[in-house]
């Protein structure tokens, strides 16, 4: 029973920070009715950039993480929406799927040729201690990881549901014509939901980077497992976004320990394909029309 809740507790930390990356998704979804598959490398990106600030310009964690803060916002978030989004969205998502997929690859290979395919090590935000409660050892990386996740995902919720600028985000992803004939400031509300992703990634990076360590295709195996992690919850629910991960991270831990680590990475998918089939709209999620 000990090595059973040992490995439900840090299969949810690890979900957890799917949750995170997921959360991107959603928010895209939910604000601006955008899809982003080029959120693996976005998380990947700051990563990178803090282990630049660590190492070169001798920063420590919490000003590097600042710092990358602000300029993930300034290239990721608008940057991102200028350069990508603007021109393609008036054509349809899928246009703009295409282009994100077609960046994935393009800044993956990029940082490659910058990088190398070294891998680097990227210090926890956490401390390494162990606690031992009833035989169950627990990190603080793992509590903190899954408090932080779950302190995001609720604010939000509250942010997009409790208050008029995430109604109005809400409301421009919905129909954006009608929102502009309400006065909201359509452009306004989508830039606010880019920026929030940027801000969202770089966390992510911050939590997941010790874990899967900086490489330059971290983001290839993440960024999918959030969009299923995504899917499974609900991809209109920011709670959903966390459910998805967590049990995404669980059942990958216990299929790794009790089944074969060689099954470990189908989890995701299998869920994926079950939820998509039986429950579109995900566990959370609910069924809308959207005019796109």
């Amino acid at each position: 029973m000990t090595d059973l809740l040992q490995l439900i507790v840090a299969g949810t930390a690890t979900g957890g920070c799917y949750a995170l990356a997921a959360l991107g998704f959603t928010l895209l979804w939910q604000a601006s009715g955008t899809i982003n598959f080029a959120l693996g490398e976005m998380v990947m990106l700051p990563a990178f950039a803090m282990l630049f600030l660590l190492n070169v310009a001798g920063l420590p964690l919490p000003l590097a993480f600042l710092a990358t803060c602000a300029l993930a916002m300034a290239v990721l978030g608008a940057g991102f929406k200028r350069v990508v989004v603007d021109p393609l969205i008036r054509h349809g998502v899928v246009p703009l799927v295409i282009a994100t997929l077609g960046l994935s690859i393009g800044v993956k290979q990029a940082v490659r040729g910058v990088a190398s395919a070294e891998v680097f090590t990227f210090p926890s935000v956490f401390s390494d201690t162990l606690w031992n409660i009833g035989g169950l050892r627990v990190s603080a990386a793992d509590i903190g990881t899954v408090l932080l996740a779950c302190a995001v995902v609720a604010a939000l919720q509250a942010f997009l549901s409790r208050t008029l600028t995430g109604r109005a985000m809400q409301a421009v992803a919905q129909n954006r014509d009608a929102a502009r004939v309400l006065g909201i400031n359509v452009q306004r509300m989508v830039l606010y939901a880019f920026l929030a992703n940027a801000l969202l990634a770089t966390l992510a990076a911050l939590l997941i980077t010790p874990v899967y360590l900086a490489k330059f295709d971290m983001g290839e195996t993440l960024g999918m497992k959030a969009f299923y992690a995504a899917i499974i919850g609900g991809f209109n629910n920011s709670r959903g976004a966390l459910l998805g991960g967590v049990i995404v991270g669980v059942l990958e831990n216990l299929v790794g320990a009790y089944i074969s680590s060689g099954y470990k990475e189908g989890v995701a998918l299998l869920l994926f394909l079950v939820v998509i089939i039986f429950r579109p709209q995900g566990l959370l999620g609910t069924v809308e029309e959207r005019r796109v």
